[in-house]
């Protein structure tokens, strides 16, 4: 598929997405929400791929929020349309089986700092920004940042950034837990691709049961999460990928993988 505001590639089990509108600042407008949930949906039902990393074209942004210019004249009933595709197409990343990486190359404000967060972890260049500024725009994070920031870095710091609508740099976010690492940008996607690779070594099904059981286990209680995690351990018994991993344990070698 051709597209017109990202870029969408695949080199071997690792797919990269990038926001290309660099005259914008990669700004998310509705076309380019649609097609992000186009490529992540490819991502997700392609069996080769294993991993996904998102990040953005040009130097100075990874996502420099939703387009204003686009929201500007939005009725109730449209911005209230807008937010849930936002909601929507970020909610797919988060649920996705497969890993996804975000590697912030710059600016990550209001709804880039969203889509940021719909990631497993975040890799920040260290002159990346990070902020929900919105207030200032006489709205509120609407792509699902006021859920997923107080779940990263807590209630309190979430408030403070949301209600002051302040912008961090790349160190205080890592302080405060939104990002994981924070890498020169000569090497962002180099480490990016170096962390997918670490990633995809091990059995693919057992990852994405981590994954299953770590998003739905943080939704509920400890003893119903705890069942989760049993349920989904017990499921692994069943994998080929099992089997293979711990007969090569036993035998001295490494395993051979199918993700079955």
């Amino acid at each position: 598929m051709t597209y017109e505001n990202i870029v969408f590639n695949k080199e071997a089990a690792i797919a990269s997405l990038y926001i290309n509108r660099p005259q914008a600042l990669n700004a998310l407008n509705k076309d380019t929400l649609n097609e992000i949930r186009s490529a992540v949906m490819t991502a997700q039902t392609d069996p080769e791929i294993q991993v996904l990393i998102i990040s953005g074209t040009g130097e100075k942004a990874f996502v420099a929020g939703a387009d204003i210019a686009y929201m500007q004249n939005l009725t109730p009933v449209e911005g209230r349309a807008f937010g849930a595709l936002g909601q929507e197409v970020f909610r797919s990343i988060e649920t996705m089986e497969k890993p996804v990486i975000a590697a912030v190359n710059g600016f990550a404000l209001g709804g880039g700092c969203e889509l940021a967060m719909c990631c497993d972890f975040r890799i920040a260049v260290p002159q990346a920004v990070f902020g929900q500024p919105e207030v200032g725009l006489g709205i509120i994070p609407g792509f699902g940042g006021t859920q997923r920031l107080p779940r990263l870095v807590g209630a309190g710091m979430a408030k403070q950034l949301i209600y002051t609508g302040a912008n961090i740099d790349a160190q205080e976010a890592l302080r405060i837990g939104l990002v994981n690492q924070v890498v020169p940008a000569a090497t962002l996607i180099d480490y990016s691709f170096t962390l997918a690779q670490k990633i995809i070594r091990h059995a693919p099904q057992a990852v994405r049961y981590a994954k299953l059981a770590i998003n739905e286990g943080m939704q509920t209680d400890i003893d119903r999460a705890m069942t989760l995690e049993a349920d989904l351990f017990g499921l692994c018994f069943s994998t080929h990928d099992q089997t293979e991993g711990m007969t090569a344990f036993l035998e001295k070698r490494s395993p051979n993988y199918t993700g079955q």
